[in-house]
């Protein structure tokens, strides 16, 4: 398990530089004045040829910091490892590595990982975006807390080719104690980061290791790995990154509600049995997610009856799933709600008056559920 001597021995500080802090805390955002501090970024790239160069444009015009960018190219099919080489003729900061075969995006970051040379990183898709002096606005609160060992923020996540209005200015931040932040996501059992949002200090990286290799929840699991043995913080008010939806990306093509699900349980079942597993509460926080995963797969399964059709082999697997993950599953909240609804049967229960004004509840629920993560990042 890694100490925070450890961490202190890797990135040279002093010990009460590196003191964890002890609650949760909100304040406004200071300004950094001190020698502009390195970051590499990470670009992993399948296929993006089209969207690499903008990507590495919004990384190379960062101000405040000094930046180097690491393009790994995963054997595209398509022209992007010559356009990354026509973008590294130009620019000395840009440094290509190629891979023979596809060995996907793990394996991919990682090996950009292995390179990287900055005091911070970050993880950008080739089809994503950082927004002008995002590096800067995060830099600042990495080196007001040395604790903290990933700082993320807004993303504006976007289609097509016009990138929306960003917000430049952060008007507070939020520090947590990282184990605060990690029993909070175990709770709810949600990745509240996207993913290009993120700047990493490269000490903890080096400590807690690069990504391990889950198909979808890669990036989940580093998160909470890194919030079990640093702080972690968010900038508020500010848009950190642009991220691009559209039908080619891996998530849009291969990841519905219940395969979200089930990685998301590999996220979870991957991180306790690693160097988390360790924690003197992991195994309270191990419950809290498997139950709140549970909880979800009732949920799921119930918003399957508000529809006149319903596909009995998915509420089945949906139900299946969460018996597996909690023997007592008939405690959760709503399982009861389910079995009325499948014992009604599809068309009377999406019409029955109960069952509406849960749905109008719920629709509330989500709706503050979003203003919060836009508002606060969680």
């Amino acid at each position: 398990m890694i100490t925070w001597t450890q961490a202190i021995q890797i990135s040279g500080l002093a010990v009460s530089e590196m003191k964890p802090i002890s609650r949760r805390t909100l304040l406004k955002p200071t300004i950094d004045r001190g020698a502009p501090a390195t970051v590499t970024v990470i670009i992993p790239c399948y296929n993006y040829a089209r969207y690499l160069p903008d990507a590495v444009g919004s990384v190379l015009s960062q101000t405040g910091v000094i930046v180097d960018v690491v393009i790994v190219d995963d054997a595209s099919t398509d022209n992007s490892l010559d356009t990354a080489h026509q973008l590294a003729a130009g620019d000395a900061r840009i440094t290509i590595v190629s891979h023979p075969r596809n060995a996907g995006p793990v394996e991919t970051f990682n090996d950009g990982l292995r390179i990287a040379r900055g005091e911070f990183l970050v993880r950008l898709d080739a089809d994503d975006l950082l927004t002008p002096a995002s590096l800067e606005r995060s830099v600042a609160v990495m080196r007001q807390f040395p604790s903290v060992g990933l700082v993320y923020g807004h993303p504006l996540h976007f289609s097509g080719g016009d990138l929306p209005a960003h917000r430049a200015r952060a008007t507070a931040w939020t520090v947590w104690p990282g184990r605060e932040w990690l029993a909070d996501r175990c709770r709810t059992a949600f990745n509240v980061i996207t993913s290009p949002e993120v700047l990493m200090r490269r000490c903890v990286v080096d400590q807690v290791g690069g990504q391990m290799p889950l198909a979808h929840t890669h990036d989940m699991e580093m998160w909470l790995r890194m919030s079990a043995f640093s702080d972690v913080a968010y900038i508020k008010g500010a848009d950190q990154a642009w991220h691009r939806e559209h039908n080619q990306s891996l998530s849009a093509r291969e990841v519905d509600g219940f395969r979200d699900l089930l990685e998301r349980r590999a996220a979870f079942e991957t991180l306790f049995a690693g160097s988390a597993g360790a924690l003197p509460e992991s195994a309270a926080l191990r419950s809290a997610a498997t139950r709140a995963l549970a909880s979800h797969s009732i949920e799921v399964a119930k918003r399957r009856y508000d529809h006149v059709k319903v596909d009995r082999d998915l509420v089945a697997a949906l139900r299946d799933f969460a018996r597996e993950l909690v023997p007592d599953v008939e405690r959760i909240p709503g399982w009861r709600g389910l079995d009325r609804r499948a014992a009604i049967g599809p068309g009377p229960a999406a019409r029955h008056p109960v069952f509406f004004l849960e749905r109008v509840a719920r629709g509330l629920r989500d709706a503050w559920r979003r203003r919060r993560w836009h508002r606060a990042g969680y």
